[in-house]
């Protein structure tokens, strides 16, 4: 499918899809009520597929869709998407580790397909990266198996939604489940006092901003989140210096 056939014969594949599994209803779920949203806001079913098949992103089409349906900047837009999914480049460069012995093209793909849920899960499992052989194997058709479920759950509920967006009406809220599995992967990941912090930053000041136009509250807050958290682990550094 998109791995190599170690990967998929591998028990670690297997493992991994058992441990993600209790999570797929919630990200399935989301992503039904995302396909409904896309074709509400007034995207084409072409324009749909293609948003669920490039984007992949679940967060960012949906800070996406109402600036489209409002008739918003594309610059507007694509800043919204970028910072959204600004987490994305912290988990490839922590996975970097993990990958950097594969092909160019399998590298992409994992990244392709890494999702919250699965990075989560997989960082959880294996704590460090390994050099023996083996190991790497194992961490690749874990990973694999983690990202291929999720991509299965999210592809293809969002295709039932586009195609039902008619008949399911936004008002069962069944994305609120997609919000739930953020919360418990938001709570697991505030493991230490700084991102504790970063967290409730970015919290209160989307809070605080969000009569803004153009959700340009999201932007605020991971900007002010990330100085601030900056800026407090930077004095942080200095006071442990000066007290050395």
């Amino acid at each position: 499918m998109f791995f190599k056939a170690e990967n998929y014969r591998h028990p670690a594949f297997m493992e991994a899809v058992r441990d993600v599994a209790p999570q797929a209803p919630g990200v399935a779920a989301w992503g039904l009520m995302t396909g409904v949203a896309m074709v509400n806001s007034g995207l084409s079913v072409f324009e749909s597929i293609a948003m669920t098949l490039f984007v992949y992103a679940g967060s960012s089409q949906l800070a996406a869709l109402p600036l489209i349906a409002a008739g918003a900047p594309a610059w507007v837009i694509v800043a919204t998407g970028f910072c959204v999914n600004l987490r994305f480049m912290v988990f490839s460069l922590h996975l970097r580790k993990y990958l950097m012995h594969l092909p160019r093209l399998e590298r992409m793909v994992h990244g392709y397909l890494t999702a919250d849920i699965s990075y989560v899960l997989f960082t959880r499992r294996f704590a460090n990266p390994s050099e023996d052989p083996a190991d790497q194997l194992a961490q690749s058709a874990s990973l694999a198996g983690n990202t291929c479920t999720m991509w299965v759950s999210w592809i293809s509920a969002s295709f039932a939604g586009i195609f039902l967006a008619n008949i399911i009406p936004t008002s069962w809220g069944l994305g609120f489940a997609g919000t739930l599995c953020l919360v418990g992967i938001l709570c697991s990941l505030a493991s230490t006092r700084m991102r504790i912090f970063a967290a409730g930053v970015a919290a209160v000041t989307a809070i605080a901003a969000y009569h803004l136009p153009l959700k340009l509250n999201i932007i605020l807050a991971i900007g002010v989140a990330l100085v601030l958290s900056m800026s407090l682990e930077r004095f942080l550094k200095t006071r442990e210096g000066q007290g050395a």
